[in-house]
């Protein structure tokens, strides 16, 4: 009986050493790597029908002047070229900086025209809207935020023409359909339907 009692508390360690020892390779196995079709470590010329349809084209601004990062936006159809909107993240992301900014803006540009922040005092948006001398419509935008990773994290002020940026938009998308000849209006028809082995993580 001591013998096989023995031989029962030898198994107990052993049997966890084995699971202890297998878990990663189990744990690898089962990590999803793809969605929608696409797979993490692919390349992206894996993936020819891919449509680039950023209608805007990016610059990327690193430390520029009191500000950790910038990114400025430019035009590709009804304005290429031309700066539509400008989002830059100020180095200081403490909301006593961004409560003496906020002073400074309302000083040069008089009280905002809108609030679109939260009621939970998490991310602080005050926005300001204008006219310039050429009649296009301008907006501003100061933005506080330590806590929602969904918004832009830190403090961020938003510069752009509106309109313009929406005129570029559809200028692209009306670029885009002129060039789909039917087969292709044929295989987004076809893609557009749902389909489980695109819609869960594999």
């Amino acid at each position: 009986m001591r013998h096989a009692m023995t031989r029962q508390i030898c198994l107990v360690p052993a049997l966890f050493l084995l699971l202890l020892t297998s878990s990663p390779a189990l744990l690898a196995a089962e990590a999803p790597l793809e969605i929608a079709g696409f797979r993490l470590g692919a390349d992206i010329t894996d993936y020819p029908e891919i449509e680039y349809t950023g209608y805007l084209k990016e610059m990327v601004i690193d430390d520029w002047h009191g500000f950790k990062k910038g990114f400025v936006s430019y035009g590709t159809c009804a304005y290429p070229g031309q700066i539509v909107k400008l989002r830059m993240k100020y180095e200081d992301s403490s909301k006593e900086f961004y409560d003496l900014l906020l002073q400074k803006y309302k000083k040069k540009f008089g009280k905002p025209d809108e609030w679109n922040g939260d009621a939970f005092g998490i991310v602080y948006i005050w926005k300001w809207m204008f006219t310039d001398d050429n009649g296009r419509r301008v907006s501003l935008t100061l933005q506080h935020n330590l806590q929602n990773q969904n918004e832009n994290i830190g403090n961020i002020v938003k510069l752009s023409f509106p309109e313009r940026e929406e005129e570029e938009r559809l200028c692209f998308i009306q670029f885009c359909e002129i060039k789909k000849t039917p087969e292709i209006k044929e295989r987004i028809q076809q893609r557009m339907k749902p389909d489980w082995d695109y819609m869960i993580p594999r």
